[in-house]
């Protein structure tokens, strides 16, 4: 079976304030083939999302040069669970409505530097009127529609998770909600700072992109789905996918590796395509649910 991509890219996004490397910190990982059609990994750990930006511009601009066709994966949520776009008063498509809201709202500098804490803040109000569904904000930033800790009365009747959050439970292991702003595994930072950044690579890069399952739909993809594109963007969860560090590399550098090179493999035996699929006995609800606004974490 022919391969859907040449190419592999996944990113570890980060919501720092402040010019960082390391751990919480942006890291890159590519896997691709030379000249002899071998696999070859690199891992990129730039400051700031700022020069993350633009290495990831450089990265896919060299890749399409050479004529691969790249999956292009985010270790942040794609989309909220049901009935956010509703609640915030947005028309059209609910995903796309909701990206679009964030790109209008996300102030993000080049030196870190972000407004993550008043965009929850205003969606709070939005949506509830209340300090929630977001939480999680540094005493500071605490206010009236965001609070510091998990809202006592919990999310009301917004739901905490998106159903690939619940399905992707892996032992005693779950992402957390989108909604956790700060805190052990928190990804509701990384994902209103990290939204925007997609969009504006997807316009930028034009009709050849498409990011799944929003533009592709929830299904299995074959290598006539992916002809038409060079870049697939997908949300990835680098917990689910095995990987090994080498001697004295930092476990974020791994993971980012480690999932390139997991799909890779994957693409190699011709069992990517079926990733890109919903599970068997998901209902036509869940399948509209997912296409139209939650998104789904890859292998999940």
């Amino acid at each position: 079976m022919a391969r859907l991509f040449d190419a592999y890219v996944t990113v570890d996004w980060s919501a720092s304030e402040a010019k960082k490397t390391g751990e919480q910190s942006v890291w890159i990982g590519v896997a691709k083939r030379d000249a002899r059609f071998h696999l070859r990994s690199e891992v990129h750990n730039p400051a700031t999302r700022a020069e993350a930006a633009a290495l990831l511009r450089k990265i896919i601009a060299d890749l399409r040069r050479r004529g691969d066709r790249i999956l292009l994966g985010f270790d942040f949520a794609l989309g909220y669970p049901a009935g956010t776009a509703q609640r915030l008063g947005l028309t059209g498509a609910p995903w796309s409505a909701t990206w679009s809201f964030l790109a209008k709202n996300v102030v993000d500098k080049p030196d870190n530097t972000n407004n993550r804490f008043a965009v929850a803040a205003k969606m709070n109000r939005l949506m509830t009127d209340e300090g929630r569904p977001f939480w999680g904000a540094p005493p500071r930033y605490a206010q009236r529609w965001l609070t510091a800790t998990k809202p006592a009365g919990g999310y009301g009747d917004v739901p905490e998770f998106r159903a690939t959050e619940t399905a992707a439970i892996s032992g005693k292991r779950r992402p957390a909600s989108v909604w956790q702003l700060m805190g052990a595994g928190a990804v509701g930072g990384q994902t209103i700072l990290g939204i925007p950044v997609v969009g504006a690579l997807m316009e930028e890069m034009g009709e050849t992109t498409a990011v799944w399952p929003f533009g592709t739909g929830w299904r299995t993809l074959g290598p006539e789905d992916v002809a038409p594109l060079s870049v697939l963007a997908v949300e990835i969860w680098p917990t689910l996918y095995p990987f090994k560090a080498e001697a004295g590399e930092p476990r974020d550098a791994a993971q980012v590796r480690g999932s390139a090179e997991h799909f890779a493999r994957l693409d190699e035996k011709g069992e990517l395509s079926a990733l890109f699929a919903p599970p068997k006995e998901a209902a036509p609800a869940l399948i509209r649910q997912v296409e139209d606004e939650e998104g789904w974490i890859l292998g999940a």
